[in-house]
């Protein structure tokens, strides 16, 4: 996967969620993602069509941090995951892909984002909308932790 396609999600997730939220995360080790288990409670998915490649992006967070996030990006403290804060995380992931869309545009690279999907639960699944390699980046805080995931076919 060209290393072009994944740092502008990255950038753009530590961008939202710091300008957003005033949550810092630090990123770690990036590795193939081989199964379709959720490395946290609740996901954003969300497919990218473009003239030359299809993709999606899902961002996964601890509960922990899930909720963190919510109380400062709307001042509201939910004690669980519930139907606010998967509108929210669903929105982040519109932010995310949308700013990585800008930063891809720039380097010639165009798509079009579908509506972002929210899963939540235990151990849900996550289930890319296209056929190639799955790289996923951990992501630590001292809130709790979060993956994002991005698929490429090329």
């Amino acid at each position: 996967m060209n290393v072009d396609f994944i740092n502008p999600f990255l950038d753009s997730l530590l961008n939202v969620l710091k300008t957003m939220a005033s949550t810092e995360l630090t990123p770690g080790k990036p590795a193939l993602k081989k199964t379709a288990t959720a490395h946290g409670d609740v996901s954003g998915l969300i497919g990218m069509v473009g003239p030359s490649t299809k993709g999606s992006l899902s961002i996964s967070f601890e509960e922990s941090l899930a909720l963190k996030v919510m109380e400062r990006m709307l001042g509201e403290a939910p004690t669980t995951i519930d139907d606010e804060v998967t509108d929210m995380l669903g929105e982040i992931t519109n932010m995310v892909t949308g700013g990585a869309k800008n930063l891809l545009g720039e380097k010639g690279y165009e798509f079009d984002m579908a509506t972002p999907v929210v899963v939540s639960g235990k151990n849900h699944s996550i289930t890319h909308l296209c056929d190639g390699t799955k790289i996923m980046i951990p992501f630590t805080s001292p809130d709790g932790n979060a993956v994002i995931e991005i698929c490429f076919d090329q």
